[in-house]
């Protein structure tokens, strides 16, 4: 199998400039970056095919080799169709984006920028420790002392020794 240069450097320089339009804050350039991405697999699917041959149709004078192969043309169709629905849903939000803000880029939230200049969130630390109640306690389910009070870093203990000192 044979592959052209070429066409290969296409497919790579397509995918290349696909990714670096995607991480882009336009919706049309990310929009832009699906449809290289896109035909850049594409071209991709339709190089593994090989080499043009005859129609697969069985016919006795033809050996295996001389046949194509028809998978890579269906999986080609098939991205095509895929490709064709992502873009024409991404375009919808773009446009849905453009009618109600009147801009094209994504901009932060000051959702996210509050939750951006927030400390660290610790899970361990952070969460509140639900009291755990067992059949296996000894006691019918009731929770133990330890488990009614905080542990002594959490949160919740904290807050309670703030709100016991006001």
């Amino acid at each position: 199998m044979t592959v052209n240069l070429t066409l290969v450097l296409v497919m790579g320089v397509m995918l290349a400039t696909g990714v670096y339009m995607v991480l882009e804050r336009s919706l049309t350039r990310v929009v832009l970056g699906v449809i290289l991405i896109s035909n850049g697999a594409n071209l991709m699917i339709l190089m593994s095919g090989g080499r043009a041959g005859e129609a697969p149709l069985v016919r006795d004078y033809l050996s295996s080799e001389d046949y194509f192969d028809p998978l890579p043309q269906a999986l080609l169709l098939t991205a095509i169709v895929i490709a064709f629905a992502l873009v024409a849903f991404m375009l919808a939000l773009v446009y849905r984006s453009w009618v109600i803000g009147r801009q094209d880029e994504v901009v932060d939230d000051p959702e996210d920028r509050r939750v951006a200049a927030q400390p660290v969130y610790d899970p361990e630390e952070d969460s509140e420790i639900p009291t755990e109640t067992t059949e296996f306690d000894g006691g019918g389910g009731a929770p133990t002392e330890e488990a009614a009070e905080p542990a002594p870093d959490s949160r919740r203990a904290r807050r309670e020794r703030r709100e016991g000192r006001d």
